[in-house]
């Protein structure tokens, strides 16, 4: 385990060392704590970013785009001098930056069921950031198989929405229960809709958050919840999450 030793490593995380729900201990199972982030655009940029300054030295980075001129007003990690760069390795040299301890594994692909069932067992949770339902179905049904907790969100327009699934507890609802499965993706997408770079990133800070409190071993208030935000308006709410019992996913046997 990674000891908080030196002077300079307790001076780096002092003002959440003091925090009631915060201890020595529990910043050194940080350290050694390991998380996925599938989607490096406006959701996985501020998430890696307040994860690795945080503690959370073993992030894998996951997501087969390049870094594209649009990008930049809301994706922080990258510059002019990035584009065209595999996000995933331009994102690694910027958290590298941020703290050079950080141990950056990176996948430059795009995500499928195979991929996802060896890599989410190796993490201790993961953290979808990805902008289309295939994707969004294939990470909770993968998570859902190895039992790791998932930190969702989406950003579009103006709005958000958060839900942490918990799959350790057998009667969490699956996003499939939120969003049943299409054939193929339907709706708005920020290409065609737009978005304000803060929303994204106002929510991925949001996921960090959460997976902070759940590698902390705190249960979070937004386990069988969906927060939904209106930022044009500042405008919250929550709904409540039922397991569907006739869904494909989380009601079949394991």
């Amino acid at each position: 385990m990674h000891d908080l030793g030196s002077d300079r490593d307790l001076l780096r995380y002092a003002r959440q060392l003091v925090l009631p729900q915060w201890s020595l201990a529990a910043q050194e199972n940080l350290l050694e704590c390991r998380v996925l982030i599938i989607g490096l655009g406006g959701l996985g940029c501020p998430a890696a970013q307040y994860l690795l300054a945080a503690g959370v030295l073993h992030i894998t980075l996951c997501d087969g785009d390049r870094v594209d001129l649009s990008n930049l007003p809301r994706q922080i990690l990258y510059g002019d001098g990035d584009l065209g760069e595999l996000k995933v390795e331009a994102a690694r040299r910027a958290l590298e930056r941020l703290d050079p301890a950080a141990r950056i594994e990176t996948v430059a692909a795009t995500v499928d069921a195979e991929l996802l069932d060896t890599l989410i067992p190796q993490h201790d949770i993961v953290l979808d950031c990805t902008d289309n339902f295939a994707a969004r179905h294939s990470i909770n049904r993968a998570a859902w198989r190895a039992r790791r907790p998932l930190v969702s969100a989406a950003a579009l327009r103006w709005e958000g929405q958060l839900t942490v699934f918990d799959f350790r507890r057998e009667d969490t609802a699956c996003y499939a229960c939120l969003y049943p499965e299409l054939d193929a993706d339907s709706g708005d997408s920020c290409a065609s809709s737009g978005v304000l770079g803060p929303v994204p990133g106002i929510l991925g800070s949001m996921q960090a958050l959460e997976t902070l409190r759940l590698l902390l071993g705190q249960e979070s208030p937004l386990g069988g919840r969906l927060l939904l935000l209106d930022l044009l308006h500042w405008e919250w709410r929550t709904l409540g999450l039922r397991r569907d019992p006739h869904c494909p996913v989380c009601a079949c046997p394991a």
